[in-house]
């Protein structure tokens, strides 16, 4: 009796399917992901950074584990939060936003996703060289602010001055200011910059601007920009002047059009960078990429409140439109 049981139990698990063999030995890989944003404002892009990791063979419950860490737009608690997942632990760290350049020292592999130029922040000597332990995406593309500035100058032909509202301190505004202007002398544009790196000197700027209205404002994209984007927005309403700027979510909150890179799929392309790091590569052999793929929004419930005719031409030209 006892040797059958023996030979049977022996059979079983002779024939065991080896997917499940692999599944219950399968080391289990754990992201820490911290930003100073809220849940709410990423989710869009999170749910395209857990694809990419999917498509990559990585399933939450089974060989991968995130865990999240969100700053709520509460200044200072990156770095804590950052010192509570090294102590989880977690094998990598995934720093979105302005959270990448608030972490403290560390010997873990950073993946980021910043807004910002990564050699005007210290991070790399070139996109080619990252520097240290980080490397990543950027969502800046300088080249596309000429074309926003035309794409609004085919839609208000008779545009002659135009207000930037910039935050200074996020590395590679200048960059970006200095790309705005020199186009704006190619097109005739009268272009007046407002520094804007607190509530405060917005608040400033837009009591200036209230006094001598300009006939558009276009919104340098950062972390701050994206936190008072419906100020700035319904301002400009309120004056009956279009807004536009470089990512999608202005546009649905009002901006009468982006163009700019597509980030969902900057966030999905993340997945490659944790991917390879998962795999033995150091950050520093990693070369940091710049959008690749790029999108053209047109608010025309906006339009249509300002009294703007936006072209067929140009409406078919639209990855989308919010009616």
């Amino acid at each position: 009796m006892h040797r059958r049981v023996f030979l049977a139990s022996t059979l079983a698990a002779t024939f065991v399917p080896q997917s499940l063999v692999a599944q219950s030995t399968e080391k289990v890989r754990r992201i820490g992901w911290v930003t100073a944003q809220t849940a709410a404002s990423l989710a869009p892009y999170i749910e395209a950074f857990r694809k990419g990791l999917s498509e990559r063979g990585y399933s939450e419950g089974r060989n991968l584990a995130i865990e999240y860490r969100y700053g709520e737009g509460v200044d200072g608690r990156v770095p804590e939060q950052v010192r509570e997942l090294v102590r989880l632990p977690v094998d990598l760290i995934v720093a979105q936003g302005t959270a990448a350049f608030e972490l403290p020292p560390l010997d873990l592999p950073v993946v980021f996703v910043i807004s910002a130029d990564p050699v005007s922040s210290g991070f790399a000597d070139s996109l080619a060289k990252p520097r240290g332990n980080k490397s990543g995406l950027t969502l800046m593309a300088v080249e596309l602010m000429g074309k926003r500035l035309d794409l609004l100058k085919e839609i208000v032909p008779n545009l002659r001055r135009i207000a930037f509202i910039g935050n200074p301190e996020h590395p590679g505004a200048h960059l970006e200011r200095g790309a705005s202007e020199e186009t704006g002398r190619q097109l005739g544009l009268t272009i007046d910059y407002f520094a804007t790196e607190t509530r405060e000197k917005l608040t400033a700027a837009l009591a200036a601007m209230a006094d001598d209205p300009p006939q558009a404002i276009s919104i340098l994209a950062d972390g701050f920009a994206v936190q008072n984007r419906q100020t700035i927005i319904d301002f400009a309403m309120s004056k009956h002047i279009p807004a536009i700027s470089g990512w999608p979510i202005f546009a649905q909150s009002g901006a009468l059009f982006t163009y700019g890179p597509k980030v969902a799929d900057s966030y999905r392309r993340l997945a490659y960078y944790v991917d390879r790091v998962f795999k033995g590569t150091r950050p520093a052999d990693l070369p940091i990429e710049q959008p690749t793929t790029f999108e053209f929004v047109i608010n025309m419930r906006t339009a249509k409140a300002l009294n703007i005719t936006i072209s067929p031409s140009l409406l078919v030209r639209a990855e989308r439109v919010i009616e």
